[in-house]
């Protein structure tokens, strides 16, 4: 990890480095990462892709700027939203609606079906996304009694 990649990293475990990212850099890269094909995003260094998501409530589309990890043909996310006391909409909206797409980092868009990591698998994934980010064990400490959900996309077979 770069010296810019470890303070950024530091940073953004900060609560107002969190509040940043969720607040300012998401709207920013929903905008930057699209226009780029997934290649540039403001997390430089970091594998930030889009999640298009159906709203639980509204039916409309909605797109998220996160933090991934390639797991073969899948995705990981983490649902940490900075360790916020409730889980992010993004998280409600895929547990309404499953079937998602997602532009990885270089351009990749695929669609998927999601699905809540659990028991071992969970374990291992998150420890996996706590390796590209050490923020998300402080996120969970931040988080309380919330479990910060792992979110694994799965490739669609249609």
């Amino acid at each position: 990890m770069s010296r810019y990649e470890r303070v950024m990293e530091a940073f953004v475990k900060t609560p107002v480095g969190g509040w940043l990212a969720v607040n300012v850099a998401n709207p920013i890269d929903r905008r930057l990462l699209p226009m780029t094909r997934g290649k540039f995003g403001l997390f430089l260094g970091q594998p930030v892709g889009l999640l298009e998501t159906i709203g639980a409530r509204s039916g409309q589309k909605r797109q998220t700027p996160l933090l991934y990890v390639d797991d073969g043909d899948s995705v990981v996310l983490v649902a940490s939203k900075a360790g916020a006391a409730k889980h992010p909409a993004w998280f409600h909206n895929l547990s309404a609606n499953p079937r998602v797409s997602f532009l990885r980092r270089g351009g990749n868009r695929g669609d998927y079906v999601a699905r809540e990591a659990e028991g071992a698998e969970r374990d291992e994934l998150w420890a996996r996304a706590n390796d590209l980010y050490a923020g998300y064990d402080t996120y969970q400490d931040r988080a309380g009694s919330r479990r910060i959900p792992v979110v694994v996309l799965d490739p669609a077979g249609d």
